[in-house]
């Protein structure tokens, strides 16, 4: 289920942010960043707003910057969502970018970092891109997984998990609340943990304020949390 949090905050795009490069991959105009010679990669799944949220990019320089080879791709084909247009709300949108059809554009994606020479893939995941990640995890093509403020992930998607993965949820988030998440963690066959962030609202992991501390700071430990597990399970 999708709802206004989901819609909360909204970036504002610029196709020219971050360090790295845009460029067709796998099939889909990607921004890509870090070195063709890193041991392993870390595909980025943004969230509705699209690959060109400058906080998005900024963590992907920053993954980058700890070793990685890094895609994020423009999965919402420049067509990503608009609070503004009340003539399209979020569930209307949603009929033209599902997470399905998301799923089966990053199986090319994985693939083309494959016969690029990596072998050891991981993936993070963003509100509507945590589902795209969890359904990678199913299918056990990539090694590690990370999930930040999930949606639309159910706790019969965790049983079916086949890879390490790490569950980074908000403690104000109304479709998708502490007490669900924890129930992700007791169904697990697989190496994972769920860490509830006291005080935040759903997208604190992107959709923060640059200039507020307070909002940095929970941000921030979500991007350690998430290059711990990628330290650990992608190298």
């Amino acid at each position: 289920m999708a709802g206004p949090q989901c819609c909360n905050n909204p970036p504002a795009l610029n196709p020219n942010s971050g360090v790295g490069t845009v460029e067709e991959f796998g099939g889909l105009l990607s921004y890509i960043t870090g070195s063709s010679d890193s041991e392993g990669a870390i595909l980025l799944v943004s969230d509705v707003f699209g690959f060109e949220a400058p906080n998005l990019r900024k963590l992907a320089d920053k993954i980058a910057a700890a070793g990685y080879y890094v895609v994020v791709p423009e999965f919402m084909h420049g067509d990503p969502y608009d609070p503004d247009n009340a003539e399209r709300p979020i569930m209307d949108w949603l009929k033209d970018h599902g997470m399905d059809k998301g799923f089966e554009e990053a199986k090319p994606i994985v693939s083309a970092l494959k016969s690029q020479g990596f072998s050891i893939i991981g993936a993070a995941g963003f509100c509507w891109g945590g589902k795209v990640v969890v359904e990678l995890a199913k299918s056990g093509c990539i090694q590690a997984a990370v999930l930040c403020n999930p949606s639309f992930v159910t706790v019969d998607d965790m049983k079916e998990v086949k890879v390490p993965i790490a569950v980074l949820g908000a403690e104000i988030d109304q479709h998708f609340p502490p007490e669900l998440l924890k129930q992700y963690e007791g169904v697990l066959s697989v190496e994972g943990y769920v860490k509830i962030f006291p005080g935040v609202a759903h997208g604190w992991a992107v959709r923060y304020d640059v200039a507020d501390k307070k909002a940095v700071e929970p941000a921030e430990e979500a991007h350690q949390d998430m290059l711990d597990w990628f330290a650990k399970y992608v190298k």
